[in-house]
């Protein structure tokens, strides 16, 4: 073989995509830094502060016996709850690694180089990066300035090459959810063949009248898809369990991107015991929804303009104070999430939030009069 010359002195490199430099990658949230005499609090990832149920834990040890086997590859024993909880057919339903792997598996089956994909913005992180990785065509609609949707624009921004549009109720980070009727609206413009996602990853903590609705979404459009996620309400992020309901066609497309025993043996069952305890789960996650509504109404209180809440965050549009407002969270020992226009902030333990609240009272002051 010919060695690649490099007389000149400059290193060769291996041939990465061009797409690679379209986007950023993925930043987790930050961890929070650590103070003398300051109590951590990592407001950063919209992770479920409670503790964790214990008839879960149990069912994760029970099953964290065998490493060596390979998990059940379609999730059988889960998805047959799944179906039976949402009143579906199995065969409309896919377990997968969370909602993440749900997200690149839905792009690779719509998208290439050829299409386009619309979706609001500023919204999840990884719809620029899963649609980017694709090589599509990105169409970014911006949310109104109330953190909504602006669905409106984003039934206009629809070409004969859009494949792949996103929704996302509530909307992380804005907070706000989107409504059923106005959903319904929306998909009337919406030609039949393009397939929409709705990325219901916090819809257990939306409280709000006429929330959508993605089971009977789907069972009315055959091509719309429901995205949503174990890692929130059931307080499973570490797990990495998600799911996906569809019409049949699109589930076995899914089935043929999504990567092989993604699942394992011991998230399957934890998914599986949190689902049999829905009503503890239910019950916990509007918990966390008036810990939310407090923090909100004490925020506004203070002159802040807070969108609609109903995910397990909150949104302050900061613009260009966001990295200043980082900065005076990181000296109070508390991370949350500057994503450049404004900032996110998780709900956590009471304690936390009060030092977010006493500091952003002294941050309005020193920057608003």
């Amino acid at each position: 073989m010919t060695s690649p010359d490099n007389s000149a002195g400059t290193p060769s490199t291996p041939r990465l995509r061009a797409s690679l430099e379209t986007f950023p990658p993925y930043v987790p949230g930050k961890e929070p830094k650590r103070i003398d005499g300051l109590t951590p609090f990592k407001l950063s990832s919209n992770e479920n502060y409670l503790e964790p149920l214990p008839a879960v834990i149990d069912a994760m040890a029970a099953h964290a016996k065998d490493p060596a086997l390979y998990p059940d590859d379609a999730a059988l024993a889960l998805r047959t709850e799944l179906a039976a909880r949402l009143g579906v057919s199995i065969d409309e339903l896919i377990v997968t690694t969370g909602a993440s792997e749900l997200l690149v598996a839905l792009t690779q089956i719509t998208s290439d180089a050829t299409t386009e994909a619309i979706y609001p913005w500023p919204s999840f992180e990884m719809y620029p990066q899963t649609t980017g990785l694709a090589g599509a065509k990105r169409v970014e609609v911006p949310v109104r300035d109330d953190g909504r949707h602006d669905l409106d624009a984003m039934a206009a921004a629809i070409t004969d090459n859009t494949s792949l549009i996103i929704l996302c109720s509530p909307n992380n980070p804005t907070g706000p959810a989107l409504r059923d009727d106005e959903v319904r609206r929306f998909l009337t413009q919406v030609p039949d063949h393009v397939l929409v996602a709705l990325d219901e990853a916090y819809w257990e903590f939306a409280t709000a009248e006429g929330v959508v609705g993605g089971v009977e979404l789907v069972a009315d459009h055959p091509n719309v898809v429901l995205v949503r996620t174990f890692s929130k309400a059931h307080a499973l992020a570490g797990l990495r369990v998600g799911y996906a309901l569809a019409h049949e066609a699109v589930i076995q497309g899914l089935f043929k991107a999504v990567i092989p025993f993604g699942v394992t043996d011991m998230s399957q069952a934890a998914a599986q015991e949190s689902l049999r305890h829905s009503d503890e789960v239910d019950v916990r996650a509007k918990e966390i929804a008036s810990v939310r509504d407090d923090f909100a109404h004490a925020l506004r209180d203070q002159g802040w303009d807070v969108p609609e809440a109903q995910g397990n965050f909150v949104w302050l549009p900061l613009g260009e104070l966001s990295s200043a407002f980082e900065d005076a969270c990181v000296e109070q020992a508390v991370a949350v999430r500057n994503l450049g226009d404004g900032v996110r902030i998780s709900i956590g333990q009471r304690e936390g939030l009060d030092r977010v609240l006493a500091l952003a009272s002294v941050f309005r002051s020193e920057h608003f009069g």
